[in-house]
């Protein structure tokens, strides 16, 4: 069955950057599995753009990339989107995957308590590691596949019509593969130290639901 994913893809710095692309993986996967895509790229990544998209169209999903505090997710430029001081009208019955610092220590709470049917995100700051000389190419940087990759399964097992605890789970098990396969196998000295940031960000994501 078609259902509709709402992106925002903010692109200002290495951070969002890399987001930028990585997440360019979940829209190519959803229109492949027959699901309508509302992409905010860069500039229209921005709070009137996905109120007004909003209005419009009933996602299902709505996959949130950029920087966050625990009240706050950021759009382009560090244009707050959401945060603990709006009424979450608008996202009422959604999922919510919000990649991006902390936004599940209070935001994620508080969107819940407002109607918002789950939330994935993580309490503590969402870290990667990735590699300055491919930052003019991401997609080519598995360091940061290390990361991205079990990140981006929370939606991908979303459009696939799994439950939201599903996808959190999902995503954990990647994350914990790759800790796995770096920990019993040869490798460089930069991804040997991506354990510990890989276990942090598996610790710290978090689903809540009604």
């Amino acid at each position: 069955m078609s259902q509709v994913l709402l992106v925002t893809r903010p692109n200002y710095d290495a951070a969002t950057t890399y987001l930028f692309h990585w997440s360019k993986l979940v829209l190519q996967l959803a229109k492949k599995k027959g699901n309508q895509v509302v992409d905010l790229p860069a500039s229209k990544a921005n709070k009137a753009d996905l109120l007004g998209r909003l209005q419009k169209i009933n996602p299902k999903f709505i996959f949130l990339n950029g920087h966050g505090n625990d009240t706050t997710v950021f759009g382009q430029d560090d244009e707050a989107l959401i945060t603990t001081k709006d009424t979450m009208d608008s996202f009422k019955n959604m999922i919510i995957y919000s990649r991006s610092c902390s936004s599940g220590k209070r935001l994620g709470p508080y969107s819940v308590n407002k109607g918002v049917k789950a939330f994935i995100g993580y309490t503590q700051p969402f870290i990667f590691i990735y590699d300055p000389s491919l930052a003019t190419r991401p997609l080519a940087d598995k360091t940061a596949g290390l990361f991205l990759d079990p990140s981006n399964m929370v939606v991908t097992t979303l459009i696939k019509g799994h439950s939201p605890t599903q996808a959190d789970k999902r995503s954990k098990d990647a994350f914990r593969k790759n800790i796995q396969k770096l920990l019993t196998s040869e490798t460089s000295k930069e991804n040997a130290s991506a354990v510990r940031f890989l276990f942090w960000d598996m610790k710290h994501q978090v689903c809540l639901t009604v």
